[in-house]
Order: structure tokens, then sequence, then C-alpha cells
């Protein structure tokens, strides 16, 4: 079942997507008061039904487009579908 991670207002109209590393699909628990930006305080995944699955438990997930700079979406700011 395909899964999507979209945000609900890309800047400048980009259509920005889950960026995937080497180590995966980065996200961080919003619960993290301080540095929640750095890499030690991220959590990496494979696949993005497991992505998807943090969004939804409140986790924020690194997104970007063509000639952006990827940055932390916040899950209020994301839809997740599954078709």
């Amino acid at each position: 079942m395909p899964t999507r991670i979209e945000r609900l207002h890309p800047r400048d109209g980009a259509d920005e997507q889950p960026i995937e590393t080497e180590r995966g699909y980065e996200l961080v628990d919003r619960r993290i008061p301080e540095r929640r930006h750095h890499v030690e305080n991220s959590t990496f995944v494979r696949s993005l039904e497991e992505a998807a699955y943090l969004v939804e438990q409140g986790y924020a997930i690194r997104m970007g487009a063509p000639g952006l700079r990827a940055s932390l979406i916040a899950p209020a700011s994301l839809r997740v579908t599954r078709s």
C-alpha cells in the first residue's frame, strides 16, 4: 500500500518531499525542548510507512525540494495518505 507524506502549505509552491539519506528518513520527536534540530536527537527509519507512523505519533520529518534547503516540518503541517 503506497504511503505519501505531503506538506499542507509548501514553500513557494514547491513539491516538498521527505528527504531520504543514507541513514533513511530523518524524524525528530517534537517533545525534545532544545536542540531538536541536531542529528543526535534524530530517529532514522528506512521506509516511508515507518516515517508516516512516527509523524502520526507527533514526530516532525525533514522535507525539502530541489533548490530549497531541507527543514523539519511539524506534524500539524503534514498530511499522510495511504492508497
